[in-house]
């Protein structure tokens, strides 16, 4: 490794020394000729549960099938005994009682003598850390006489003890029972042991384990480090909760907001549509318990100050599955569905939903300004669906800008056909969908210099470059697709007018339990990374600036001339010029920025470079930072600056004015 390192190290270094023996290329930007304003909400992030995103992931709950609601009502669990210990466990159906969380188990314990119990495997696993608090709770009630008490045991993937606690039940009524307890080794596959001593009976629901160290310590709240990585793009938005997963593969399994807040035990959980959907990674055991609901997607969005972009089922199962409509005639529960979400984010205590919002520790408003109908929608079906929506949304709140559907794909007759009908009613934003070639996103950096500027604003709500195919389970995240997607960035900032929103996708996968590929951001059970692909969302979100300045060759836009793709803005808050400068190419390019404009500049810039690897390039959970960005100065004399870009790199720069 270090030989072909060194090997590599010399190779762009006498390619850096031929370029600087070339004639640099020149461009001007126009620093004081404002193209177009960038909005706040430029670069956001795109959530779905998929990948194991949610549960398994930045959910931190560590429990499978916690409260015994997927179809196989033991599924994640196994009979366990030692020491002598027998008994038995059945499950419990309530349904008349609570439709919501129908199955408890009784689990009986037949002698004095050892132990009997349950283990649970996790999610893959579960990811324990040494000197960690974790905080185990139940739900149970025990008979009068029985002397069953619960033993709480982690084990590491060995079955050596890891963790230990113990609590003993004492009501004969429902009533949640907590121990906290300190894990004394790390383990990335651990399970947890319930052993119950004692003989007797016991019923227990909702059996739960969460690390004490969450997002910003909440109970029972979301993984730190996964959080923290959304934090750090500082995101403009945060659209949720899907996806396909808002439509479900029929409606029974469509996501339902009012289901997914409240007390934990009260939502209902729904087999997750990403369960089956791909043969070569099936996932049987995917299912959504909403302990991520829609009240946490919310505050999160606050936490990493970003605007909240709720998704609502329009009516509409997804149409790659059943494609199952609900009639015209009974579309009123979904519509009211929308105007009970925008009361619940924006409404005063003396609304049913504000109040509602409020009492869940809340008071402040959400200052919801935007709300997609639909997610991937097209044809009639959907634009007869979408009319209802927007007609009543418009009525009562018609400050709430309404993100609409164009489809799966950036082309095509169903494209076309949602594009002209949008713009023929004036719609407020289009959802534009691009899973694509790394050339396609090349090519296509100049998409939107062309759209016209008083139409509809644009949502680039999904893309990706794929290295192989859509959706083959064989894509990575490369250095080339990321370096393309970087390329195409450019594009939409440049047209900034047009374009007022971007978001990678997905976001999230597990190493273990991925149904897509590539993704933004991989875990396993204890650690994470982030790959190419984020870093280039990164930069250009903390980059973005707050107005577009023209950035031209030869009188041109820089959009592929010579394998550059490039795009300026200047920061009114920072008072900064800031330069976005692909090279494609597999030749390192001198260039000069020729800068006019009344402002003055610090003779020392700020340079971010990303780049100069091999396409393959990769990071993983062992090299989290192979592909990671690199800063440095250079020198500005006066209103010229000169550098030289390596081959395949993305560098930023910013400039301080005087």
């Amino acid at each position: 490794m270090i030989i072909k390192r060194a090997f590599f190290t010399a190779c762009a270094m006498a390619a850096l020394a031929t370029a600087q023996a070339q004639t640099p290329k020149v461009y001007t930007i126009e620093a004081d000729k404002v193209k177009a304003h960038i909005e706040p909400t430029m670069y956001g992030i795109f959530f779905e549960d998929i990948n194991l995103a949610a549960d398994g992931g930045v959910y931190a709950e560590l429990v499978k099938n916690r409260s015994f609601e997927f179809d196989s009502h033991l599924a994640g669990w196994k009979e366990q005994q030692k020491n002598g210990g027998k008994g038995s466990v059945a499950v419990i159906d309530r349904t008349a009682e609570r439709p919501e969380n129908a199955h408890t188990i009784k689990v009986n314990v037949e002698n004095n003598t050892g132990s009997f119990g349950l283990s649970n495997e996790g999610f893959r696993g579960m990811g324990i850390k040494k000197g960690e608090g974790y905080s185990f709770t139940v739900t149970a009630r025990k008979p009068a006489g029985s002397l069953v008490k619960l033993i709480v045991e982690l084990h590491n993937a060995k079955g050596a003890v890891i963790g230990t606690g113990t609590l003993t039940p004492t009501s004969a009524d429902w009533k949640k029972y907590n121990v906290k307890f300190t894990a004394t080794a790390t383990e990335n596959k651990a399970s947890l042991y319930v052993w119950l001593k004692g003989k007797g009976s016991v019923d227990l629901d909702m059996v739960s384990l969460f690390p004490q160290h969450t997002w910003k310590n909440r109970p029972a709240g979301l993984r730190a480090d996964l959080v923290q990585k959304l934090y750090d793009m500082k995101p403009g938005f945060l659209r949720f909760p899907g996806g396909c997963i808002v439509e479900g593969r029929d409606l029974v399994n469509r996501y339902q907001w009012k289901k997914s807040i409240g007390d934990i035990d009260k939502r209902e959980n729904i087999i997750n549509r990403w369960n089956m959907e791909f043969k070569h990674r099936p996932a049987p055991d995917y299912y959504q318990t909403f302990g991520l609901g829609f009240m946490e997607y919310f505050m999160t969005a606050e936490d990493i100050g970003a605007s909240p972009l709720p998704i609502l089922n329009c009516g509409m199962a997804c149409q790659f599955n059943t494609g199952q409509l609900v009639p015209l005639e009974e579309l009123d529960p979904y519509v009211q569905d929308a105007l009970d979400l925008i009361e619940f984010a924006n409404g005063g205590p003396d609304t049913k939903w504000g109040k509602l919002r409020a009492d869940l520790g809340h008071p402040k408003t959400f200052n919801l300004k935007m709300l997609g109908v639909g997610n991937e929608q097209w044809g009639d079906q959907y634009i007869a669906r979408w009319k209802i929506f927007t007609k009543a949304i418009k009525d009562k709140y018609p400050y709430i800008k309404i993100i609409s559907s164009v489809g799966p794909s950036p082309d095509g007759d169903d494209f076309n056909k949602l594009d002209k009908f949008f713009r023929g009613m004036n719609a407020d934003i289009l959802d534009e969908h691009y899973y694509r070639a790394p050339k396609w996103f090349l090519d296509n950096a100049k998409r939107y210099d062309n759209y016209d500027r008083k139409g509809p604003k644009i949502f680039a709500g999904e893309y990706a470059a794929q290295s192989v195919a859509i959706a083959s389970p064989d894509n990575k995240n490369n250095w080339e697709c990321a370096l393309s997607e970087a390329a195409f960035m450019t594009g939409l900032e440049r047209n900034a007018d047009v374009v007022n929103m971007a978001s990678y996708a997905p976001l999230f996968a597990h190493v273990d339990g991925w149904q897509w590929t590539p993704d933004l951001i991989w875990f396993d059970n204890l650690r994470s990374y982030a790959t190419p692909n984020y870093y280039v969302q990164q930069l250009f979100s903390l980059n973005k600036g707050t107005d577009v300045v023209p950035l031209l060759k030869d009188g041109e836009m820089v959009s592929g001339q010579d394998g550059a793709y490039a795009t300026a803005s200047i920061d009114k808050k920072t008072k900064e010029l800031i330069i976005k400068f692909i090279n494609s190419t597999d030749k390192a390019q001198p260039v000069s920025f020729n800068i006019s404009g009344a402002a003055a500049y610090q003779k020392t810039a700020v340079v971010t470079t990303l780049g100069n690897y091999k396409k393959d390039a990769e990071n993983s959970l062992d090299a989290p930072k192979a592909v990671s960005p690199v800063k440095s100065t250079m020198i500005v004399s006066g209103k010229s600056v000169k550098v030289t870009v390596e081959p395949a790199t993305f560098k930023v720069i910013r400039m301080k004015m005087i």
